[in-house]
Parts: C-alpha cells; sequence; structure tokens
C-alpha cells in the first residue's frame, strides 16, 4: 500500500489533495510539488530522539578516509571519500561522470565491496565500459536498479563501503506516485539515500543531470542536502577536462583537479601549469601569463587578447573562460588609464585550455594582455602578473603572494607584476621569481610600454 501524499505550494506552503496549475493560497503557477503525508506529531518525544550533551564530550573522531586511487580527485573532495559524507556529481552530457565514477570505485572495490546502482544502463552495458577502463575488481557490485527501496535493501545485505546513484533523476521511492526526475522524486529520494548514508556511514555518489542553463536539474535543495557538489568541466571533444569543488564541508571549497581523457579513462595532469602552458607562442602580442589561486592551489593561465576593427561601428566584447561583463569593466578602465579608445574595436579575450576562472587576479594580466594586443608588442616571454584592478585603476591585493611567486618560478618565469600590498607581505621573495610591486595599473602599463 501507497504511503498517503500531498501537494504543498513550495513558495507559501499550502497543501492541497491533488496537484492543480495555480497555488490557492498565492497565485503563483506551477507550484505545487508532490511530498509524502507526514502528519505532525501530537506533543511528546518521538521515537529515537537524543538528548543534547556538551561539545566537550563530542569527539573529533574524523574517520578514516577511502583513497580513490587518483590522488587530484583525493584532493579536491578533501582528503577521499568521508564516512558517510554524499556527493553530488554534475556534468554536460558526455563529458566522463560516469567513467570518472567507474574508475573510483573499482579503485576502491579492488579492497572492499562497493555498490554501483545504474537506472540509464543495463548491467551489460555498465559491465563494459568497467572493463574497458580495467576497472572490474571482485568488490565491485552492479545493479540496474532505479527503485530507492530495491537499492537500499541491497545496501542492507551487503553493506558496501560505498555506494554510487547513476543518477538521481532516475531514482523513484514507492512513497510517491510522481514519475522519476520530478522535483518530489529526486528531493525524496535523495533524503532516502542520504539517510542510509548518516546511518551506515557509507559514502554516497550521486550522478547529477545538467540543464540548458548549467545548473544541476532538480530543485535547489538537492545542492544544500549534500556534502559535497562536484562538476566535471569541458568540451566533449576536449581531451582536458576540469572537476571543480564547488561545495565542501569536508575540504577546500573551489579546489580544481585537471584531468585528460585517455583511452583507458581519466588520469591526473601531473603539472597542470604545464599542461596548460604547453603550446604558448612566445612574442607574440596579446598573450599574458596569469596566477590565479583555485582553492588552495595556484594555476598558471595563458590570457589571450585580439583587437580588431569593427565592421558596422558597434564594437564586439566576446569572452571565452573570463566574465564578460568583467571584461567590459576592465575595458573600460584600461582606455581611462591608457588613454585610448576601444569603442571602435572588437575585443576577444580567451583563456586557453577551455578552463573557466572567476579569481580576480586574473584582472591584471587580462588588462596587460589587451593593451599589449592594442599597441602590437609582445610582453617579455619571462613575465607573469597577478592583481585586482579597481575602477580607479588601482592594483589592489589579492592574496597568498608566496604560493603564486612559487607556481611561476617554478615554471621558468623569472618576473612577476604584483600588488604593491602583496609585495609587502612577503618576508622572503621564492628563488627564481623577482617581484615587481606597481600601485595602479597605469604604472603596470608604463613599465611594460615605457
Amino acid at each position: 500500500m501507497k504511503a498517503a501524499t500531498v501537494f504543498i505550494c513550495q513558495d507559501c506552503g499550502t497543501r492541497a489533495p491533488k496537484w492543480l496549475g495555480r497555488c490557492p493560497g498565492c497565485g503563483e503557477w506551477n507550484t505545487l510539488v508532490e511530498e509524502p503525508l507526514r502528519e505532525p506529531s501530537r506533543g511528546g518525544v518521538s521515537a529515537g530522539a537524543r538528548a543534547a550533551v556538551p561539545i566537550s564530550e563530542v569527539g573529533e573522531d574524523q574517520g578514516e578516509r577511502l583513497l580513490t586511487g587518483i590522488p587530484e580527485v583525493d584532493r579536491v573532495l578533501g582528503g577521499g571519500l568521508f564516512p558517510g559524507a554524499v556527493t553530488l556529481l554534475g556534468g554536460d552530457p558526455g563529458v566522463g561522470k560516469s567513467t570518472l565514477l567507474m574508475q573510483l570505485f573499482g579503485h576502491v572495490g579492488k579492497e572492499r565491496p562497493v555498490l554501483y546502482a545504474s537506472g540509464e544502463e543495463s548491467l551489460a552495458q555498465v559491465a563494459s565500459r568497467s572493463r574497458r577502463l580495467r576497472a572490474a575488481s571482485a568488490g565491485l557490485h552492479l545493479m540496474a536498479e532505479t527503485s530507492v527501496e530495491s537499492v537500499l535493501s541491497e545496501v542492507e545485505r551487503l553493506s558496501p563501503a560505498a555506494l554510487a546513484v547513476d543518477s538521481i533523476q532516475t531514482a523513484s521511492t514507492s512513497a510517491l506516485v510522481s514519475a522519476a526526475g520530478s522535483l518530489s522524486q529526486v528531493r525524496e529520494s535523495a533524503a532516502r539515500y542520504i539517510e542510509a548514508a548518516k546511518g551506515r556511514a557509507v559514502p554516497v555518489f550521486f550522478v547529477g543531470h545538467i540543464t540548458k542553463d548549467g545548473m544541476i536539474a532538480g530543485p535547489k535543495a538537492l545542492e544544500h542536502m549534500v556534502d559535497t557538489v562536484l562538476y566535471l568541466e569541458g568540451e566533449r571533444y576536449r581531451h582536458l577536462k576540469v572537476l571543480r569543488a564547488q561545495k565542501n564541508r569536508y575540504g577546500a571549497t573551489f579546489e580544481m583537479a585537471l584531468l585528460e581523457m585517455t583511452s583507458e579513462g581519466l588520469r591526473a595532469v601531473e603539472n597542470p601549469s604545464a599542461a596548460l602552458l604547453a603550446d604558448r607562442p612566445r612574442g607574440v602580442p596579446g598573450s599574458c601569463i596569469g596566477v590565479a589561486l583555485q582553492g588552495t592551489r595556484p594555476f598558471l593561465f595563458e590570457i589571450q587578447a585580439l583587437t580588431a576593427p569593427s565592421a558596422f561601428g558597434l564594437a564586439k566584447r566576446m569572452s571565452v573562460g573570463l566574465d564578460r561583463n568583467r571584461v567590459q569593466l576592465l575595458t573600460a578602465v584600461l582606455e581611462r588609464a591608457m588613454r585610448i579608445t576601444l569603442g571602435d574595436k572588437d575585443l576577444f579575450v580567451n583563456v586557453v585550455g577551455g578552463v573557466e576562472v572567476d579569481d580576480p587576479a586574473l584582472d591584471l594580466p587580462l588588462c596587460l594582455a589587451v593593451a599589449s594586443a592594442y599597441r602590437g608588442r609582445a610582453l617579455p616571454a619571462d613575465l607573469a602578473a597577478f592583481g585586482e584592478v579597481g575602477l580607479a585603476g588601482e592594483v589592489r591585493g589579492a592574496g597568498s603572494p608566496t604560493v603564486r611567486l612559487q607556481e611561476a618560478a617554478a615554471l621558468g618565469f623569472a618576473r612577476c607584476l604584483l600588488p604593491a600590498s602583496d609585495r609587502e607581505r612577503l618576508d622572503k621573495p621564492p628563488e627564481g621569481a623577482t617581484p615587481e610591486p606597481v600601485r595602479s595599473l597605469v604604472e603596470a602599463v608604463e613599465l611594460l610600454f615605457p
């Protein structure tokens, strides 16, 4: 017998016995979502309730983390799979989500039993992929199942060290009559899995579909419910992929790992900065190396800029890898600093490698790349830069100057333009990189383009 359900407005909380297009309470459209009927308790203490304890009696046992076999993925996760942690892995179709998950579970399955539940592929398809990736370990158990109750029943029997659900949009529970993939089914199915993960201290992975806007499909509350949200980014036909942590309760947020797609699956890129700069042209105007911090790790990115006369009098501003609005803002600041006009020229900006970066420290190298393209003069090949640029043209501190300079020195960049405030924080500059502090964009431009 199926549990009773009720339709609840997600805006005002109005309840209805059946679905209605328009909420009778607030008048909003398509806000009624089916949820299991849970009657409020009539007083007293609920079963299983626990009493509060003083913080001095709470231990700091972090549990033993499971290593995934890919050190870069372990770093993004905060050191490996945390017991009871629930991770949501999202990405575009074909980017490699299932491939990455199969590799991780194949490694863990070498020593402990793990369960991989697929709701989109047959057992033969999943097994074929695991053999192709050489991940068919003895402890890897497969299920072609969408029912939450069936998967949790197998979890109870098998007691796996980790559970994968591919994908959460195909999961459904018998407590609801709505179709799999609906808001109510996704939220309720995730809640059942999360409850099992916390109760049994089992790491759980959800694979999440992506909408056309680039967001994980389903209710936004799904990302709040889980402990870690990972995005696997990269164009379908490019070999480099980026694994980024948008949320992590057990590690640093915004950590980034660079992975390479091979015939045997994804493997970590040992030196990401060197890989991103492998084909960098030298002596060409419009190119500048920027040092960005992603989580706790520095990366070197090549910022390219190209200016061209506008054909129709309306200048274009196109950007790949950087926020387009930020590019327009910095272009206006650069025009005032250099006393030039870019309104009659098209501007194209690109971060080489197809990586999207939002570190404000790339403001200064972006401006220098545009200035280089406009002047038609190449920047020194051994120059790197970082720093945030304000509306007044001042160069503000970006933070962590030591690790940025160390990464630049490791790749052979002997000079590094940096904010003067960051230079003052340096006790001793790293060997191999000479810091050149600047206080404004005008000072930086005059230094490189006298």
